[in-house]
C-alpha cells in the first residue's frame, strides 16, 4: 500500500491494493485498538465539521484502509445528508492534496511507477478520450461528460447556453476542469451510499456509529424541521407557505406538494399536513399522503419534482438555480451546501 494510494483511496489501484492484501473488515473493526477505525471516524467527523476530512495518519496503511470504514459508518448511519457531506469532503480534499502535489511537482510513487497529473485522473474516470487540451491550460470537454459533470455545480457560467459550443466539445480553463474532476471523485465516493452491511461488521463498528451520531446531534445537522432553514427553500415552497402566512387556503395540489416537501426534510407527517392546511382542515387524502412520506419503510408517495410543480401551476418566481436542477428537494440541497460553505469560509 503505497502513498499515493492513502493519499487519494478513491483511485481504482488503491481498491486493488486493499484486495491484494486481502484484508479481512470483519476482522479489522473487531480489534479493540483499530487505528483504521479510529481514522475513520476522524474522517467522517471533519466532513461534518470542515469539508474535509481531517489530517491523514502517519502509516499509510492505516489511512487507506479508514476509507472503505468511513464509507460503511456512512452507511450505518444513513443519514442522507451525512452522505452528501462525506463524498463532498472527499472531493475536496482529493483536489486540495492534487493541487498542492501538481505546484509541488511531487513525485508520490505508484504501484505502477507512475505519478498522480491531470492525464491520469482524467484516465481514472474514463475521461481521456473526453477531454484535450488546446494550449495555455485551456481544455475541451465532450459535451456529453461535461453535462453529467457540471450539473451539480453552481452558477450561470456552468449552463450550457453560456458557452462556446462547438463541434461536440464544450470550452473550459485549468480551473474549471479541476472542478469537473473533483464533480467525478464526488460522484464516485458517493456511488453506491449507503452501502449494504453484513451484521458482525455493523456490530463491531457500534460504538463508532455512536460516537459519528453523537457530533450529527451536537452540529444539529439532522433532518429536523427546527434545523430546517426556510429562506433557502426553493421559490415555488416559499410561495406557498406565503399564501398561507396570508390566510389563503391552498388547493389540494398546493397542500400535497407542500406536506410532501416539509415531511421530506423530517417534519411529522401530522405536523406538516396541519401547517399545509392552513386554516382549512387538512383532509383525508393529504394525511393519508401525509403519512406514508413520513413511512420509511413504505414511502408511498415522493415530493413532487419541477415538472409536476409546472403542471400544478405551482412553478413560480423561477431563479437562476431553478433552471439547473429538477426538483425542489435538490433546490435546498444546493442551497444548504452553499450556506454551509460559506460558514465555513467565515470561521
Amino acid at each position: 500500500m503505497k502513498r499515493l494510494h492513502a493519499r487519494y483511496p478513491f483511485l481504482d489501484s488503491a481498491r486493488d491494493a486493499v484486495e491484494t492484501a486481502e484484508v479481512d473488515l470483519a476482522e479489522l473493526v473487531l480489534r479493540e485498538d483499530a487505528a483504521a477505525v479510529d481514522r475513520a471516524v476522524e474522517r467522517v467527523d471533519a466532513a461534518l465539521s470542515e469539508d474535509s476530512v481531517g489530517q491523514p495518519h502517519r502509516r499509510a496503511r492505516v489511512e487507506l484502509l479508514s476509507y472503505p470504514i468511513a464509507r460503511v459508518l456512512v452507511s450505518l448511519v444513513d443519514e442522507p445528508m451525512l452522505q452528501r457531506k462525506y463524498a463532498h469532503a472527499e472531493a475536496a480534499t482529493a483536489r486540495e492534496r492534487f493541487e498542492a502535489d501538481v505546484d509541488n511537482d511531487a513525485e508520490l510513487k505508484s504501484t505502477s511507477g507512475g505519478r498522480l497529473t491531470t492525464e491520469r485522473l482524467l484516465a481514472e474516470f474514463d475521461l481521456a478520450g473526453d477531454v484535450r487540451s488546446t494550449g495555455d491550460d485551456q481544455y475541451l470537454v465532450a459535451v456529453g461528460p461535461y453535462l453529467r459533470l457540471s450539473g451539480g455545480l453552481d452558477g450561470e457560467e456552468w449552463r450550457l447556453a453560456t458557452r462556446a459550443l462547438s463541434d461536440g466539445e464544450v470550452p473550459v480553463d485549468e480551473g474549471e476542469l479541476r472542478d469537473l474532476l473533483e464533480a467525478a471523485i464526488r460522484e464516485r465516493v458517493a456511488d453506491g451510499l449507503p452501502l449494504s452491511v453484513p451484521e458482525p461488521i455493523a456490530e463491531g463498528l457500534a460504538e463508532a456509529v455512536e460516537r459519528i451520531e453523537d457530533s450529527l446531534a451536537d452540529r444539529e445537522l439532522r433532518h429536523d424541521f427546527d434545523a430546517v432553514v426556510p429562506s433557502l427553500f426553493p421559490p415555488c415552497v416559499r410561495a406557498l407557505l406565503e399564501r398561507i402566512d396570508a390566510g389563503e387556503s391552498l388547493d389540494e395540489p398546493g397542500r400535497f406538494a407542500l406536506t410532501a416537501f416539509l415531511t421530506s426534510l423530517g417534519m411529522a407527517p401530522d405536523a406538516a399536513a396541519d401547517l399545509a392546511a392552513g386554516a382549512a382542515d387538512a383532509g383525508e387524502s393529504v394525511r393519508y399522503q401525509a403519512a406514508h412520506l413520513g413511512d420509511e419503510e413504505d414511502p408511498g408517495y415522493a415530493p413532487p419534482s419541477c415538472a409536476s410543480m409546472a403542471e400544478y401551476g405551482l412553478c413560480v418566481d423561477t431563479d437562476e438555480l431553478c433552471e439547473e436542477i429538477d426538483h425542489p428537494i435538490t433546490y435546498y440541497d444546493r442551497r444548504l451546501d452553499d450556506a454551509d460553505a460559506a460558514a465555513a469560509t467565515n470561521e
